[in-house]
């Protein structure tokens, strides 16, 4: 019997929509029927892949062997099979995004040089760019706010914008949603993802990548995808798989409900934490049962996306009743949201798994009657504090070593105040300033800002503290940065948005603020008082992330909490403090008034959400949203399919292409390298390529001021991504940086900055000046670091940057997922010590030379290496080191120099149309 080459195993059946329209899909129920395991029992997030694999299985990409091994997928099997994953969609941010349009018009570049057709570097997939990290606070607390940050932002990002626009024209599947809009995961949640698709005459779920970790937001809706970096996603792009090792599906059995008073950034605090100390790293995580399913799809997208936080591929809710109500609500069509109900029902994936319904290879259970108010911080998001233990936990902090995690001050020092002596912004700022007062409290962020719950208790809270007549400092950098415009409408609607305005949380932007590093300037008087006096100074922030040096880099601690918490701890203007025993401050009456005083009921926040839950609303404000922005229409960008590179500091020809042939150049031994860094324990990616601000006194500052660029103009690292001589030396460039080889000041403190010793000789330079150096020399480098290096942002730079430096392999005691495979993709060895090894193990101190011999001849995944060390006094031993290399196709891509020269010559070797 002859099988068809389109389905091999027989699952292809007819589906009904609505209004008499026919589709067919790949039915998992078959697959199941034809023998190939019992489908029913798998994770959902697994049989999503499953029928990704079934309908893409063409024998080359897929074959029938990957089929039948994620159908036999086991819960407690080793992991040494790869799945090459077709995505549906690729979305991404512009941060991550024109790097990743430099690289693929670089590459159009190399196919017309070659006498190709620039045409054959082309997204295959659609690809939605969201234009939402480049609006940054300059103005707050002024009511024409969002349109002068506006006007700063395309001013600065012109540049930038003429390239996303010749994009947009050159390649086309490549989509652009403009400025002003929202985030890119707010965005993509509301408007962007539709639940299933249609195409070639079939009907299959949603799935994708994106390039920022929180990607992973959209498993709110029951939709697979994570985040990835942008190497890879360009791969996707262009026809590769996702090539992933079979995950470990971690089930997290949710029972109970939340208590009142709870919110689901309270939940999702406390999940990280849990799930963090469970160590679900590079793991899917799956939720189920009652719990899960008393959750709407704005809590579930709260939970959802911090996936990253706590270390996992994502954070899945499987479809339920629930979710279709969401989809109608944001206004998809009657026939989108019948059609996602159908195809989900046929694929028996819809309704909450129960306990005992599916076969994980963990279980973990969480009782949500336990979730109470919370923050997190004040450097890491996994770090919670119960509300009423902040002030005590600061105190502890205060006092603690620097090593510890401390700021290590003396204990007399915590209620000293300093006066500040007023400067050019005049005498708007307190009268003085200590440690724990709050500078900067920011609603933002695509966490909350996307779950009207949170948002209408904020707006709610405001309400409640102007009828009291309390007020927030003038010295408070407060700002209100929605997801969408959809928030500020709800908002409005329910007669909030004034009183939120009224303390201060005026509208500033729609896109990723605070939570970014574009949190803006401080008065200047105030950070001259922070660095004269050593002051730890606080944000509070309704974001994700908290990372040192990431919100402020004059501010010392960073505080993750809900919405309403933001406004309650802007009113009271300090974190050293016990919110349910203080008072947050006095009313107009004189009184105190306390945090209980103001905290909305669930009855209050329950009648305010309709507001939050039309549909015509979210229709009206996303339809047309390409041509929704004025400014961006009137850009005027060059045409033609391949880009001509003119002159400009923001946007350059990126040089990974340099020497480029069509034979790959094969792996080199290492021989007599020298330490760049010596790192400790999670070292982020925000410490290896920050996206904050540009001081003068950097490598980075000092080049753009060479090129003519006012200081003023600057603008961030992260606005700058696509022009590599601004980024590589920006790496390495965080302020927070400890680089255990730089000697420590004269009271044992460590030196933070992108600083290194050179060897021989020990002179302390920029690490960018000394990677010249060996440069010139022909030295290859290594960087040394401790466990979860690269966590936080899915940042192309973090790899790239060192790239250019000239480090050949980081050696590491354990790796954050994405960050590992952008290392493989740029060609760089990821290398992980061994049972419980580490640098201070082995006694490495910076002026060792190294050796790592056998790597040009035939490697294979997690392969054992030894690393030969050498010290000055002739002393000589060997560090076995695993090869964090996990599928035979990375490989490939070390062989080719990294995956975009991999992938070029891949489309250089397809046949002439």
């Amino acid at each position: 019997m002859s099988v068809d080459a389109s389905d091999p195993f027989g699952t292809l059946q007819a589906l009904s929509l609505a209004r008499d329209r026919q589709t067919r899909f790949h039915s998992l129920a078959a697959l199941e029927r034809a023998g190939l395991g019992r489908i029913a029992r798998l994770p959902v997030s697994i049989r999503i892949m499953l029928e990704s694999l079934l309908r893409h299985c063409d024998g080359r990409r897929v074959t029938a062997d990957h089929v039948r091994a994620l159908a036999a997928w086991q819960p407690q099997a080793a992991r040494t099979r790869e799945i090459p994953f077709v995505v549906a969609r690729i979305v991404l941010q512009d941060f991550t995004g024109v790097p990743l349009l430099c690289d693929l018009a670089a590459m159009r570049g190399v196919a017309q040089r070659h006498g190709r057709d620039p045409r054959i570097v082309e997204p295959l997939v659609p690809v939605d760019l969201v234009v939402d990290h480049s609006v940054q606070v300059d103005h707050a607390r002024v009511p024409d706010a969002l349109d002068l940050n506006m006007r700063l932002e395309f001013h600065r990002n012109a540049e930038r914008y003429r390239f996303i626009k010749w994009g947009m024209q050159a390649f086309r599947s490549f989509r652009v949603v403009p400025p002003g809009v929202g985030i890119v995961h707010q965005v993509n949640l509301e408007y962007l993802a539709r639940g299933v698709l249609h195409r070639d005459g079939l009907t299959f779920p949603d799935t994708l990548v994106g390039t920022d970790s929180h990607t992973t937001m959209i498993n709110g809706l029951g939709v697979v995808g994570w985040g990835v970096g942008g190497i890879e996603a360009e791969a996707g792009m262009l026809g590769q798989p996702i090539v992933l090792l079979e995950p470990d599906v971690v089930g997290v059995h949710l029972h109970g409900r939340l208590p009142a008073g709870a919110t689901a950034t309270d939940l999702v605090l406390r999940l990280t934490e849990r799930l963090r100390q469970a160590n679900v790293v590079g793991k899917f995580v799956e939720f189920f049962g009652g719990g899960a399913a008393s959750l709407g799809v704005a809590d579930r997208a709260t939970v959802a996306n911090m996936a990253p936080e706590y270390g996992a591929t994502m954070g899945y809710f499987p479809v339920d009743a629930r979710t279709v109500d969401y989809l109608a609500a944001t206004g998809r069509s009657s026939d989108e949201v019948d059609d996602f109900e159908r195809y989900f029902r046929a694929q028996g994936l819809f309704g909450m798994p129960r306990p005992g319904d599916i076969d994980y290879s963990e279980v973990l259970a969480f009782d949500l009657e336990t979730v109470h108010p919370a923050v997190a911080g004040p450097k890491r998001p996994q770090d919670r504090i119960d509300l009423p233990d902040l002030g005590r936990r600061f105190e502890q902090l205060f006092t603690q070593p620097v090593v510890d995690g401390g700021y290590g001050r003396e204990p007399a020092g915590l209620s000293r105040r300093h006066a500040v002596r007023a400067g050019a912004d005049g005498p708007a700022t307190a009268a003085d300033i200590g440690h724990g007062d709050v500078l900067i409290a920011a609603i933002t962020s695509c966490t909350n800002t996307s779950n009207p719950g949170v948002m209408l208790a904020a707006g709610l809270l405001a309400r409640r503290a102007v009828a009291r007549g309390l007020k927030v400092s003038p010295r408070v950098k407060t700002s209100l940065a929605p997801g969408s415009r959809v928030v500020t409408d709800y908002l409005s609607r329910a007669g909030l948005l004034d009183d939120l305005q009224a303390l201060g949380f005026g509208l500033v932007g729609y896109g990723c603020t605070t939570c970014i590093g574009n949190s803006g300037p401080l008065p200047a008087d105030l950070e001259a008082a922070i660095e004269e006096h050593g002051l730890v100074c606080a944000a509070v922030l309704s974001g994700n992330r908290n990372f040192e040096s990431r919100i402020h880099p004059a501010l010392g601690a960073n505080l993750l909490m809900s919405p309403p918490l933001v406004v309650a701890f802007a009113i009271a203007g300090r974190i050293d403090i016990d919110l349910t025993r203080e008072p947050l401050g006095t009313g107009r009456d004189g009184q105190p008034v306390w945090l209980k005083d103001l905290w909305p009921d669930d009855r209050e926040i329950t009648e305010a959400l309709p507001a939050a839950t039309d549909p015509a609303t979210y229709r009206a404000l996303y339809d047309g949203v390409a041509q929704s922005n004025p400014r961006w229409n009137a850009i005027v960008a060059e045409g033609g399919l391949v880009n001509g590179w003119p002159a400009s500091t923001y946007i350059a020809e990126p040089p990974f292409f340099d020497g480029f042939g069509t034979t790959p150049p094969g792996l080199q031994d290492i021989r007599s390298a020298q330490a760049l860094a010596i790192l400790g324990d999670s070292v982020t990616t925000d410490h290896i390529s920050p996206a904050g601000r540009i001081a003068a006194d950097t490598p980075a500052g000092q080049y753009l001021l060479a090129q003519g660029v006012a200081e003023a103009d600057f603008n961030s690292y992260g606005a700058r991504r696509g022009h590599h001589e601004v980024m590589v030396r920006g790496t390495f460039a965080n302020p927070s940086l400890r680089n255990r080889m730089v000697p420590p000041m004269a009271d044992g403190a460590p030196v933070e900055g992108g600083l290194t010793t050179l060897q021989p000789g020990g002179a302390v330079l920029s690490i960018h000046a000394a990677a010249l150096h060996y440069q010139r020399r022909g030295t290859p480098t290594l960087v040394f670091a401790g466990h979860d290096y690269g966590s936080g942002s899915s940042r192309d730079w973090a790899a790239k940057g060192p790239r250019l430096l000239g480090v050949r392999a980081v050696v590491a005691r354990s790796f954050e997922r994405i960050h590992r495979f952008n290392l493989v993709g740029m060609g760089l060895l990821p290398l992980q010590f061994e049972d419980g090894n580490s640098v201070e193990s082995f006694g490495i101190v910076g002026d060792e030379t190294f050796d790592l011999l056998g790597i040009d001849g035939t490697l294979h995944a997690r392969q054992m290496l030894t690393l030969d060390v050498h010290r000055r006094d002739g002393q000589r031993f060997g560090i076995p080191l695993r090869l964090r290399v996990e599928t035979p196709i990375e490989l490939d891509y070390l062989q080719h120099g990294g995956i975009l020269p991999y992938v070029m010559r891949q489309l250089l070797a397809l046949p002439e149309r």
